[in-house]
């Protein structure tokens, strides 16, 4: 494993077949949405079992409130910050294939990127527990309490994996082709903990794809099976690659 090796890096992405960006937290909480995890995690402030399915279900009344106030109020005022703009235009100019992200936040799509996988769903959508219509979140009544479906009446739940649920079929079978169609891969703000998800780097490394990895800190990938690893803000350092790649000839 090499480390802060940027030119090796810009080389790998400028002249990659197929390039994929697998996406956590890391990459939005420059845009002011915090992790999961560590000193400054949501799971510091509220309690998991707010997003496990069987919870919301019996309880969505206690548990819509501080969905609210977890996700939608942060994620409404959010905007892409540089790692999310350089990744739309490297999408525009032919050099990245897909993004696969962990994020619910819409961050690369408000970036420009169109092929984004969504893992574990996005925030702009609601879909009816009962008769599985979905809705925009914009056009529903969300100051309800809990949120009830327009159609029949039933629970309308966020349309992202609660806790208790299973990846939605479409976007598990479409992460794993691009993972598996990918010579270099590019890994950016995950620590590399939540599963299934965290199981992808590892199927595109046996299947021959360059691992790069950008992070603050080494992940469970950085030691087993990153090529490269460029330690620090992704804004930061996809704005090296982005300039290094502008100097280096195809």
């Amino acid at each position: 494993m090499k480390k802060n090796d940027f030119e090796s890096a810009a080389r790998l992405i400028k002249n990659a077949k197929h390039l994929t960006a697998f996406t956590g937290a890391g990459i939005s909480a420059e845009s002011g949405i915090p992790t999961f995890r560590g000193k400054e995690g949501i799971w510091n402030k509220y309690d998991p079992i707010i997003l496990d399915i069987d919870y919301f279900k019996s309880n969505p009344e206690k548990a819509y409130p501080l969905i609210k106030e977890m996700f939608y109020e942060i994620i409404d005022k959010a905007q892409p910050n540089k790692a999310h703009k350089i990744l739309g235009q490297w999408e525009r100019e032919g050099i990245l294939k897909a993004i696969i992200t962990q994020n619910i936040d819409n961050l690369h799509q408000k970036a420009g990127n169109k092929n984004v996988i969504e893992f574990h769903g996005n925030t702009r959508d609601l879909v009816c527990m009962n008769c599985g219509e979905k809705f925009s979140v914009n056009s529903i009544d969300f100051e309800q309490n809990p949120v009830i479906c327009p159609k029949c009446g039933g629970l309308l739940k966020p349309d992202f994996v609660f806790f208790g649920e299973p990846i939605p079929a479409d976007a598990y079978k479409q992460s794993v082709f691009h993972t598996l169609a990918s010579d270099v891969y590019l890994v950016i703000g995950t620590t590399g903990i939540i599963m299934p998800a965290s199981l992808l780097p590892y199927e595109a490394k046996k299947n021959g794809a360059k691992i790069i990895e950008i992070n603050t800190e080494p992940s469970e990938y950085t030691e087993k099976i990153t090529d490269i690893f460029l330690q620090g803000k992704a804004t930061e350092i996809l704005d090296k690659l982005n300039n290094l790649n502008s100097l280096i000839g195809y």
